[in-house]
């Protein structure tokens, strides 16, 4: 979780599981739900490391550590990490067996240097004899990196289905998409040759075209900026995106696909169309369109 407000959404599901705040507190008195839903605790600043043990707990909690070996975004220098854990060993309320985490930089490019330069600070710490449990990998490292798993792994984009990797889909990595992102024909137009679709009329017909809304935009987390001629799936065909992508729906070309109705279903990405591909068409992320979504999608 990234924050407190997650963390408690969660448990109010009833999820009893480990739920680890990432992030840590963001002020001392967040650590008082921390400890009573039995949250788990990042820390990366030391000022969190202060709030922590000043404030005693009613229950004990499970605390990581988090070094910056080179990410240079949250974390303790390293060579702070050893006075850091001996206080947390000393303190009553922190569980006796300390996290100690990492991130990589360059995971999701394995072979550049940064990444063992990183793995080497890492193992080569000055840590005190207490029992610490150690976490490196995210998904790009548990995918490409196997001597990064230690004693915990950090699966993100991968329990999507989906890859970490800009040269590969999660599908080629053996991964199955767990999202489809569907909507509907809305509405189908038949044109003659030389018309203009959609805002600007940056696409127009070149012979007689069927041409068919699709009931999704820009306003729902689709991908204004896809290219030109982007896929969607429908009716067992890949058909183009055509014009721009408005706020609320988007046109495509339906002029070589049978028997399309109102009402047919469009699959924007999932299990045919590669979320991967989308964001590789708009220029972005895969990880930024899965995080997106306007309320107004329904979830089912």
């Amino acid at each position: 979780m990234a924050c407190l407000e997650e963390a408690l959404a969660i448990r109010a599901l009833g999820v009893r599981g480990e739920c680890v705040l990432f992030q840590g507190i963001f002020s001392p008195e967040e650590l008082q739900l921390v400890s009573t839903h039995r949250l788990q605790c990042v820390i990366h600043q030391p000022h969190q490391l202060q709030w922590l043990l000043a404030n005693p707990l009613p229950n004990r909690i499970k605390v990581w550590v988090k070094v910056n070996t080179g990410m240079h975004r949250l974390g303790f220098p390293p060579q702070d990490i050893y006075e850091v854990m001996t206080a947390l060993t000393n303190c009553p309320w922190v569980d006796s067996e300390i996290g100690l985490m990492t991130h990589l930089a360059c995971a999701d490019e394995p072979t550049d240097p940064s990444v063992q330069k990183q793995l080497r600070m890492f193992r080569e710490l000055d840590l005190p004899p207490v029992k610490i449990i150690k976490s490196i990998s995210n998904s790009a490292a548990i995918l490409a990196l196997p001597d990064t798993h230690e004693d915990v792994v950090r699966p993100g984009i991968m329990l999507y289905g989906v890859s970490p990797f800009a040269d590969k889909t999660g599908q080629e990595l053996g991964l199955m998409p767990v999202m489809r992102f569907v909507s509907a024909i809305s509405a189908i137009h038949h044109y003659p040759a030389h018309v203009r679709v959609g805002y600007g009329g940056i696409w127009q017909t070149t012979r007689p075209s069927i041409i068919g809304v699709v009931a999704v935009g820009y306003g729902d987390g689709y991908p204004r900026h896809v290219a030109p001629n982007t896929p969607v799936w429908l009716n067992g065909f890949r058909v183009p995106i055509v014009g721009r992508v408005s706020m609320d729906m988007l046109t495509v070309d339906l002029t070589d696909v049978p028997l399309v109705k109102i009402g047919d279903p469009v699959e924007l990405w999932g299990q045919h169309i590669p979320v991967e591909s989308i964001a590789s068409s708009a220029r972005t992320i895969a990880y930024e369109l899965l995080c997106q979504f306007s309320p107004r999608v329904r979830q089912e």
